[in-house]
């Protein structure tokens, strides 16, 4: 079993709540903080499972916007005249963009959980995004709303959330970048990988609980008060960043993954810390 103390567990809680909206990459930063602080890695499942806590925070937030949706979809099963309305086509869109990161997800899970969690990866990949994100920043439109998201959108997004399964891409970066690059505003962006977020992170999380205080991984307590501070930072962050982005672009954030791509690259050259411990 990992041997994991409550100190860790409260700061990879405060770690996963404040970068799982971000678009900085959550799984790459539970995977920096152990690696500078001479931590172990905590692993995929604790990292999958404290995952729910921010889920979680994104249900609470949006839980009005998430109860007209299911309705809405629950209902245009079979009444044809619910069809046409925005919430109707949201429930098909969370759907068809949930399935690449599925898919790939079960295809990839061995490398997922070993090789693809190498600091060398990390560093490229926190590098690379925000160089793709500034690309969409300087070329995509923002004109379009929330209200104009298309079956396209869904799909693109969709396909950008798999490849958030490499550790440092970051899952809210790599949507919000597809977002950006079909014209969405930052806002609307946002709002539809905040919301995507939910069928994918729970069907993991859940897929990996099974894990929880076996061999090799953290036991149960320290899990749950991971889980339960990433809820209450999670909400707090989903907050903060929806107001920031209606005034600002994000060029913030791919200042910091940038930095932080360069900072790995030396203390991995310079042999300060280990691409695999």
């Amino acid at each position: 079993m990992s041997d994991i103390s409550p100190v860790q567990a409260v700061v990879y809680g405060v770690v996963q709540g404040l970068t799982e909206f971000l678009p900085i990459s959550s799984t790459a930063h539970l995977r920096i903080v152990p690696a500078l602080a001479g931590w172990d890695d905590p692993g995929t499942a604790f990292t999958a499972v404290i995952q729910l806590g921010t889920v979680l925070a994104v249900v609470l937030y949006f839980w009005r916007e998430l109860l007209h949706v299911s309705v809405a979809w629950l209902r245009g099963l079979v009444d044809k005249s619910v069809r046409g309305t925005l919430e109707y086509r949201m429930g098909w869109y969370l759907i068809v963009a949930t399935i690449p990161v599925a898919v790939f997800g079960l295809i990839f899970s061995d490398q997922i959980e070993t090789g693809a969690r190498n600091l060398w990866l990390i560093a490229i990949a926190m590098i690379t995004l925000a160089l793709v994100l500034a690309v969409a920043e300087r070329i995509g439109s923002r004109k379009r709303e929330e209200e104009e998201i298309k079956t396209r959108d869904a799909i693109a997004v969709g396909a950008a959330q798999a490849l958030s399964l490499i550790p440092g891409v970051s899952r809210s970066g790599a949507t919000i970048t597809a977002g950006l690059f079909r014209g969405l505003d930052r806002v609307a962006a946002a709002r539809f990988s905040f919301l995507l977020s939910i069928p994918a992170v729970v069907a993991s999380g859940l897929f990996e609980a099974r894990k929880i205080g076996g061999a090799g991984a953290p036991g149960m307590g320290v899990t749950v008060v991971a889980t339960v501070i990433s809820f209450a930072v999670g909400l707090a962050s989903i907050a903060w960043l929806i107001s920031y982005i209606s005034r600002h672009s994000t060029m913030i954030f791919i200042v910091y993954r940038i930095a932080v791509g360069l900072l790995l690259i030396g203390l991995l050259s310079g042999g300060v810390i280990s691409a695999t411990k």
